[in-house]
């Protein structure tokens, strides 16, 4: 009986207390370290520096779009010469991306967003400098190719800083984050470019365009300081087969996290089965170098199963889905400011037709300058904020399903030809508001298309050319951004109705070739 009542006992204490789970061993994997970790006020932290990247390169994308209006009429910049200087930071970003993608795995993220901040900043100062339309290009090119780098990386910062179940909600957050942050540009051109700024330190002028360039480029400075305080990535530096540093990482981030010193934490080991991991682990900066440089052409040639009739049709389709949408968006992101403005000063004008082949008559006749107070801007930049508004809903509601594959294939299919509907209603828009509601909601979904987009390819090519094939669809929509902002201005003299058909036709390609991209929704990740 005594027995009985012993064995209740232990039952009745077994269910009422858990069982606790045993501590993390000594020595363990990265996945199991970053576990240990937590998650805690170090990845709030390195969340937060998200922000400023972001907003540091669409600063340097969306820049021009604000200040040309201005600035035109300052430096005499005529139309076709606001088509190139739309286009150059795209073109930079194309030229640097493979540069700064090897320098990230050979210097670590760190370093690359730290050096890239800071050389961004200095390069928006001398922008900011600009005194003729030939600076104003020059810089304009390398602050592309600088802002590529800090781009590249703060995905692979973040990431190798969390756990495996807190990995796919970080880039659900920085894509939110990019578009939450569009909305800070139209609230910096309301405020600084109805200011009036003229004044002189020697031979230079300044106006308030310079001003505002200057202001654009605190959130390089931003993250620039806070990254010296923090770590490399763990991953990186066992990658690199330095132990030490990466435990003393962890420790880092497990200390913050926890409110506790370092010493507490229960992995004193790190383990990794790479071979190259042993190979770098007493290795030179010039012998990383190399094996790097080795593993990048052996990057490239894994990408040789890409030309097999298994993989060459759906990579091809992606790489022009994404090129074609890419020069619809970028070019309605480029000149949807001067056509607000414009739209602002016929309708103040009393001119009853605002439709939006009056809108590029003016902007033709007028070189997309004005000789108006620049306080007539600051209405159609209010109005603006219904771009990026209607951008974030879309990113709310549509990003977190799109990890699903099979509503990923169908939603882009969707929003494509949706877009292409929506391009051939803007033409016949005749007042700002309808041109604004058309064109928030283009963009919005269009953020979504490249988001599906990407989570399709993931699913589709295997690990050993996935990085490689996501760094090349995202340089086709670079490529097609260049292409839309450049040539745009050459329609535009052609006509309104050009201008209109040649987006609406790659809108169409773009929809067309998405019917035939199919998708096995039920293999598993290769």
């Amino acid at each position: 009986m005594r027995n009985l009542l012993a064995r209740r006992e232990a039952a009745r204490t077994s269910t009422s207390e858990p069982v606790p789970e045993p501590p993390p061993p000594a020595s363990a994997d990265f996945e199991t370290a970053i576990a240990a970790c937590g998650f805690g006020c170090f990845n709030v932290l390195i969340l937060f520096i998200a922000w400023p990247v972001l907003l540091a390169v669409l600063f340097s994308v969306m820049s021009m779009s604000f200040i040309l209006p201005i600035a035109g009429r300052d430096l005499d910049i005529v139309l076709s010469m606001k088509g190139v200087l739309y286009a150059l930071p795209f073109a930079g970003m194309i030229l640097s991306a493979v540069p700064w993608a090897f320098i990230s795995d050979t210097l670590g993220r760190r370093v690359v967003l730290i050096s890239g901040g800071w050389l961004w900043l200095i390069c928006v100062l001398c922008l900011a400098l600009s005194q003729n339309s030939t600076q104003l290009m020059v810089f304009k090119f390398i602050d592309g190719l600088i802002i590529c780098g800090p781009l590249a990386s703060i995905y692979s910062y973040l990431s190798e800083f969390h756990a495996k179940q807190h990995r796919s909600m970080v880039i659900l957050y920085v894509s939110i984050c990019g578009s939450m942050a569009a909305l800070i540009l139209p609230i910096m051109a309301i405020f600084f470019l109805p200011l009036s700024i003229d004044f002189h330190i020697g031979s230079l002028s300044f106006k308030t365009w310079n001003v505002f360039l200057a202001i654009s480029a605190v959130p390089s400075l931003i993250y620039g300081l806070m990254l010296i305080f923090l770590p490399e990535t763990p991953k990186f530096l066992m990658s690199q087969g330095n132990y030490s540093a990466a435990l003393k990482s962890l420790q880092f981030a497990y200390a913050l996290n926890n409110r506790k010193s370092r010493k507490p934490f229960p992995i004193t080991k790190l383990m990794d089965d790479s071979p190259e991991s042993f190979q770098l682990e007493h290795s030179t900066l010039r012998q990383r170098f190399h094996l790097n440089m080795l593993k990048f052409v052996e990057g490239w040639r894994q990408l040789k199963p890409l030309c097999s009739r298994l993989y060459l049709p759906t990579a091809m389709k992606a790489f022009l889905i994404n090129f074609l949408a890419s020069v619809c968006i970028s070019t309605m992101r480029a000149y949807l400011p001067s056509i607000c403005h414009v739209m602002k000063i016929l309708r103040n004008s009393d001119q009853a037709d605002c439709s939006m082949c009056n809108v590029f008559e003016y902007i033709i006749r007028i070189n997309a300058t004005t000789e108006d107070d620049p306080a007539q801007c600051q209405g159609s930049y209010e109005e603006y904020l219904l771009v990026p508004v209607i951008g974030l809903v879309c990113s709310i509601i549509f990003l977190p399903i799109i990890r699903n594959n099979k509503i990923a294939i169908h939603l882009l299919k969707f929003c494509l030809g949706l877009c292409t509907l929506l391009m051939i209603g803007l033409y016949f828009s005749s007042s700002l508001w309808l041109t604004l509601s058309i064109v928030s909601i283009y963009c919005g979904i269009m953020t979504v298309c490249s988001a599906a987009l990407m989570a399709i390819s993931v699913a589709v090519f295997p690990t050993l050319m996935r990085t490689m094939m996501l760094m090349l669809i995202m340089t086709c929509g670079r490529a097609g951004s260049f292409v839309g902002t450049f040539v745009f201005h050459i329609f535009m003299h052609l006509g309104c109705l050009a201008s209109f058909l040649w987006l609406t036709i790659m809108m169409a390609i773009a929809f067309i070739i998405s019917l035939f991209l199919t998708i096995d929704v039920h293999q598993p990740l290769k």
